[in-house]
Formats: C-alpha cells, sequence, structure tokens
C-alpha cells in the first residue's frame, strides 16, 4: 500500500469502534484506509512535496465523516478519492458505491452489475484490494449463501458495520 515516491501523502490515524484507521491522503484525495491488523504492509511516514494544505483538509474531513458514520449521523460520504488500481479494481470499486447503506449484496450480485455473472471471483479479488475500505463499502459484500467473507479488517469488523448500518437504519 506504499504510495508511488512521485506522490505526496499525508497520513493520518483515527481510534474507531472496530480499531485504529490509518488513512493516506494526495493531493487528489483519500488514497487509501487501514486497520491496524491489515496484512498489507503499513505506511510509517507521510511523503513531501505537493499541497500538504489540501491534504491536510482531505484528511480532516475524513476523519470527520467517519466519526459521524460511526455515530450514526452519516450514511453516505461525500469525499474526494484517488484510489489506486486497475481500470477492472475502478470500475468495481465503483460499483461498491452504489451498494446502498444497510445493504449486503453478493459478489455474483455485483459481477452481474458489471456486465459479466462469470466474474464473481475477479470482482472478489478486487474487493480484496480496496484501499479505501469503509468509505468505499466493500463491508457490503457477501457469500452468495449470505455469509461473511474476506475483509482486510477482519470478519469481525465486517460483521460490526454491517450490524451499525443495520441498528442505524432501524432507529430512523
Amino acid at each position: 500500500m506504499s504510495p508511488s515516491p512521485t506522490v505526496a501523502v499525508s497520513i493520518t490515524t483515527m481510534p474507531s469502534p472496530i480499531g485504529e484507521l490509518t488513512i493516506g491522503a494526495s493531493d487528489a484525495g483519500v488514497r487509501y484506509l487501514m486497520w491496524h491488523t491489515d496484512p498489507r504492509p503499513q505506511p510509517t511516514a507521510p511523503t513531501a512535496g505537493g499541497d500538504a494544505d489540501r491534504r491536510a483538509a482531505v484528511l480532516a474531513e475524513a476523519v470527520s465523516q467517519l466519526e459521524e458514520y460511526f455515530a450514526g449521523e452519516r450514511t453516505e460520504f461525500d469525499l474526494p478519492l484517488d484510489p489506486q488500481g486497475t481500470p477492472f479494481q475502478q470500475t468495481a470499486w465503483a460499483a461498491l458505491r452504489r451498494i446502498p447503506y444497510g445493504s449486503t449484496i453478493s459478489y455474483g450480485e455485483q459481477a452481474r452489475s458489471l456486465g459479466d455473472p462469470n466474474k464473481a471471483r475477479a470482482v472478489g479479488a478486487a474487493n480484496g484490494r480496496n484501499p479505501i475500505g469503509i468509505i468505499v463499502p466493500c463491508h457490503r459484500v457477501v457469500g452468495s449463501n449470505g455469509s461473511l467473507t474476506g475483509f482486510a479488517g477482519g470478519l469481525e469488523s465486517k460483521a460490526w458495520l454491517l450490524d451499525h448500518e443495520r441498528r442505524v437504519l432501524a432507529t430512523r
């Protein structure tokens, strides 16, 4: 998950009900959100250059919106995003953002939404590389039988996020 050496990235951390989160932002937007338990390499320091004030503002807004999400006050994120991935991954991640808050779909349903029901495994692999969990809600994708499957933050965190969204919707 290390940023390209030519792209400046600023980092912040925040506590959450599912553990400490590390958020990275480039000048273009949020580049990643990682759990301290994430098996991917953790960034250790920000990189210099670019517009540090812009990155700081993006990070502050990301923290604010995540706090609102965890408090049950926000059901959609409105942040500039800068995820890095292949064209197929970008398409799969865009589909994730269309899954309604509190809802789940299967990998097969996500593949069908992309036009090819035979790409459920490819969709699963792309979702597994989603660098901006929660904000790009890969936690809303489940197995064809409704079972919880792979999640960078761990299945316990995935279950918590889904339960949280259902609890918030139940109070509205």
